[in-house]
């Protein structure tokens, strides 16, 4: 497999000079694989990424995580949704109160959106997720409920000889009330286990979270912790906060790793980063 950050920023695109190294897009992710062509979440940066995907594609498959704006703000002004030689299948999490597909419609909708859902040339092909298993060509994928405000999914994908898990949002101290000492009754554990990379939230610092307890997001020091518990190689921190400047994540990762060291290799980020698997 191979992945490509497209986006990577938290809540609100932050572009600026501060900002050049990790990036301003908010949450996406391309991952490829044979003929595969797998888009994690629409979030601003899901807009460049459509202007360099190859025309030769017909089949693009995203999938969302959740609703909230910063993961899929970029949808509408995504190209190949505009192609009708293209299909597009989007995917995203089930809820008990409304369907996905209205759920979708809210967003091409005025005042929001000036096209509607059915005025694309190609409808998108909607699935609804569950805590199941399904597969896009030769990737097998997981996708399961997590910790974070209304209905939110994690994803781990895998191939003969990858496992690649992405958790972009998630409040890990929510998930059990004995975090990080018992992977039983953990949020997020069995997509992320054993994984080859962990793309993971990493919004606050330990004082920060204390005020924010709630808000669906975790420490840095909470996603080393987990990551330690799943005994993933990798770990890629992300959702940064858009407030935060280059230096300031820099300062976030160095004060995390000198109060919690660890034998995994943890790094922030970055929009523009390129992984390849396998």
């Amino acid at each position: 497999m191979k992945v490509k950050v497209w986006g990577c920023r938290g809540s609100l695109p932050s572009p600026g000079p501060e900002n050049y190294r990790f990036g301003g897009n908010t949450s996406c992710f391309e991952v490829t694989h044979g003929d595969a062509c797998i888009i994690l979440d629409s979030g601003s940066g899901i807009q460049r990424l459509g202007r360099y995907l190859s025309t030769e594609l017909k089949e693009i498959h995203i999938l969302l995580t959740h609703l909230h704006i910063d993961h899929m703000m970029g949808l509408g002004f995504f190209l190949p949704l505009y192609n009708p030689d293209v299909t597009v299948h989007i995917w995203g999490p089930s809820a008990s109160c409304e369907s996905l597909i209205n759920r979708l419609r809210r967003y091409f909708s005025p005042p929001l959106f000036p096209i509607r859902f059915n005025e694309l040339p190609k409808h998108p092909v909607i699935h609804e997720l569950n805590n199941e298993e399904f597969s896009i060509g030769e990737v097998m994928i997981q996708s399961e409920y997590i910790c974070h405000p209304g209905p939110t999914l994690g994803y781990r994908l895998m191939t003969e000889r990858s496992v690649v898990a992405y958790i972009p949002d998630h409040e890990l101290q929510l998930g059990s009330c004995n975090f990080p000492n018992d992977p039983e009754w953990t949020s997020g554990f069995e997509i992320a286990k054993s994984a080859d990379i962990l793309f993971h939230d990493g919004s606050y610092t330990d004082r920060e979270y204390f005020a924010k307890t709630g808000w669906g997001h975790c420490s840095v020091q909470d996603a080393i912790a987990f990551a330690e518990l799943c005994k993933v190689k990798k770990l890629q921190l992300i959702h940064h906060e858009p407030t935060r400047t280059d230096v300031e994540i820099d300062e976030m990762l160095e004060t995390a790793c000198l109060e919690r060291e660890s034998d995994i290799e943890v790094r922030m980020c970055a929009e523009g980063d390129e992984f390849e698997l396998d």
